[in-house]
């Protein structure tokens, strides 16, 4: 039976062949302009990247790709388009078990030695001057200033991205930013253009379920765990791969707020997180994570049952567990906020030898994107010459002159080969940087996106049977209130359409918070799988019993004993926790005539900073009558 199209919602014309089940606007509308390039060349599929076969690398000859995301690059100065807002810190990083067996990378072979690096934190959404606590993915970058190079781990607080391929990432962006005619909402994703644009990407359904969890609202940047996203190659001194993923676990245990919280917080503290950071430095706590690798070969990643090339998709932690190799500890604040937090450049093309890129087509477009995205925000090609993106290393090279050049070179040779100078810079085989020799299976050119990507659901279904009912619980309110905002009636149903294929239950639970009849299930481009679930998903399951991290607020009045006050703070000091002193003013008199300072009054203490989830508060009376209040 032929079936009647609605043609007033463009998800009726969707087509799973296309990549990711989007639509052009050609189908959606037969009255709309013709996508074109710059220059007015017709664009026949905006959705892919040109790649060398369906799982191969992304061609440099792609222009459309290359405009599209060299205009998007460009579009702000000197603000991050993304990751605008950030606190960051320099530490350590210190490898405890060698992995010299699948690389030739120093800085993952040479054990018990400290090096040097530097790790900003950010939110995605949000401008410079937004709030610390939005319901968002987090930033996780490292800076690791090895002997051979810097290498940089870009990454997330959750392991996957909303995007398979590169050429979706302005729209992503666009989409979730402020819309444009109005200018709001700051920071924020619950309006009509986020999930219109969602609604109509369904590879996008699994770190959309990330978005609703408890992980988008993390307690502390000390609490977050951190992710290299991608696939990378580590190559050992046979020449050798080993595919790879790169975690950061927190040794304080995985901590999120509650929503009415994180509310609670941005309206009292829009700084809470960078404070969080900057006290627990300074008070020597010092933040610190453990370094993880998940390792598997080319044989390994053939039986899983999805492609690693696929950024929306992770690799569960019982399929292949993470091997802790390092740490890296974080001991000093930053001198100047601007030299440091925010001139610092990060590039996922920053590596070192002995570690190289997989085929991952979000990756390969984000080498291009990063790089030309700091030419234009820090205005030179001469940026890795500020001090904090500087290597620690000797380096040479034949690059000379452009805006903001620092150094002074000499001599006349400022190429290469050459035999007027013999002490100029040479390349060098033996140490150089090589790349793996993969043989491709597939040498068709073409805008395709492989068939192993099209599974959308499968792992949005995992991670939320993974979770305790309470999360399962705050995922449900989470969908409710985003598209409680949304004004389109025809996206909240399309997005309704979607959640009906992770399940049924959340579905119904969205469904009934909005007031809406559930419509029937979107098909599906490939068959949705009942992956076994996992612990290592879950928020509430991997926090800690304990007060280390935590801060514990002493309520004293006029006349509190002292005596009492030290007890108390003792005990929880004994227990890692942090304390601070809470009065009416900022001075009050005790038991024994002195007088104390306290940290914070009352009226501008919300319990939310002074008493996390399971910390106690203590409230000390002239009386000396004491009550612990649970929270």
């Amino acid at each position: 039976m032929k079936k009647n199209i609605d043609h007033t919602d463009p998800a009726k014309t969707m087509n799973p062949k296309r990549g990711n089940g989007g639509e052009t606007h050609q189908d959606a509308d037969k009255k709309s302009q013709t996508l074109t390039t710059q220059q007015g060349v017709v664009i026949s599929d905006n959705q892919n990247s040109l790649t060398s076969g369906s799982r191969g690398p992304t061609l440099l000859e792609d222009f459309v790709l290359r405009e599209k995301i060299n205009h998007f690059d460009h579009e702000r100065i000197p603000e991050r388009i993304v990751h605008a807002r950030g606190s960051a810190a320099h530490g350590y990083f210190e490898l405890n078990e060698s992995l010299a067996d699948y690389t030739t990378a120093k800085i993952l072979c040479e054990t018990n030695k400290q090096t040097p690096l530097f790790t900003r934190f950010s939110t995605v959404a949000g401008s410079k001057g937004s709030k610390d606590t939005p319901r968002d993915v987090r930033g996780f970058a490292v800076k690791i200033y090895t002997e051979q190079g810097n290498w940089d781990i870009v990454g997330n607080n959750m392991p996957i991205f909303f995007i398979q391929d590169a050429m979706k990432f302005p729209d992503l962006i666009h989409a979730v930013k402020p819309e444009p005619d109005r200018g709001f909402p700051q920071a924020a994703s619950a309006h009509d253009t986020f999930w219109d644009f969602v609604s109509l990407s369904p590879e996008t359904m699994h770190n959309l379920i990330w978005l609703m969890s408890d992980r988008a609202l993390p307690r502390s940047l000390r609490m977050m765990e951190g992710f290299g996203i991608h696939s990378y190659r580590l190559i050992n001194k046979e020449g050798i791969s080993t595919f790879v993923r790169f975690h950061w676990k927190p040794v304080l245990g995985v901590q999120s707020t509650t929503w009415d919280e994180a509310v609670k917080i941005s309206g009292a503290d829009p700084d809470y997180h960078r404070r969080d950071l900057f006290e627990a430095i300074n008070n020597e706590d010092y933040p610190e994570w453990e370094f993880g690798v998940q390792l598997f070969t080319e044989e390994d990643a053939e039986q899983f049952p999805f492609d690693h090339l696929d950024a929306t998709k992770l690799i569960p932690e019982e399929l292949v567990p993470v091997k802790i190799v390092g740490k890296m500890v974080l001991n000093r604040y930053p001198d100047n906020f601007f030299a440091e937090t925010e001139q610092v450049a990060f590039c996922p093309s920053h590596v070192v030898p002995g570690i190289d890129f997989s085929n991952d087509p979000l990756l390969q477009g984000r080498l291009f994107s990063y790089l030309d995205t700091q030419l234009s925000r820090l205005g030179s090609p001469n940026f890795a010459q500020i001090p904090i993106n500087a290597p620690k290393c000797p380096f040479a090279n034949m690059q000379r002159d452009g805006h903001m050049q620092m150094h002074v070179p000499k001599g006349r040779v400022a190429y290469e080969p050459q035999s007027l100078d013999p002490e100029m810079p040479r390349e060098s085989a033996k140490q150089g940087f090589v790349s793996y020799q993969e043989q491709l299976d597939d040498n068709v050119k073409g805008r395709v996106r492989a068939d192993s990507f099209a599974d959308h659901y499968s792992q949005p279904r995992m991670f939320y049977r993974s979770q305790t009912p309470y999360e399962q619980a705050h995922i449900a309110s989470a969908y409710a209130f985003e598209l409680g905002k949304v004004d389109t009636p025809h996206v909240r149903m399309r997005t309704l359409t979607h959640i009906r294929n992770i399940d049924e239950d959340l579905a119904k639970r969205v469904a009934s918070a909005l007031g809406m009849t559930l419509p029937e299930a979107t098909a599906p481009a490939a068959a949705i799988q009942d992956m076994a679930t996992s612990a290592a998903l879950q928020t509430i399951g991997l926090s800690p019993n304990s007060l280390k991290g935590r801060l514990v607020g002493i309520l004293v009045a006029k006349g509190s004993k002292r005596s009492e006050i030290e007890k108390y703070q003792t005990a929880a000091k004994a227990q890692g926790a942090s304390v601070k002193i809470v009065a009416p003013g900022r001075e009050v008199q005790l038991d024994d005539g002195t007088r104390i300072q306290s940290a914070e009054r009352i009226a501008g203490a919300p319990s939310v900073f002074l008493m996390p989830s399971s910390a106690s508060l203590c409230l000390i009376k002239p009386n000396n009558w004491l009550k612990i209040v649970q929270h």
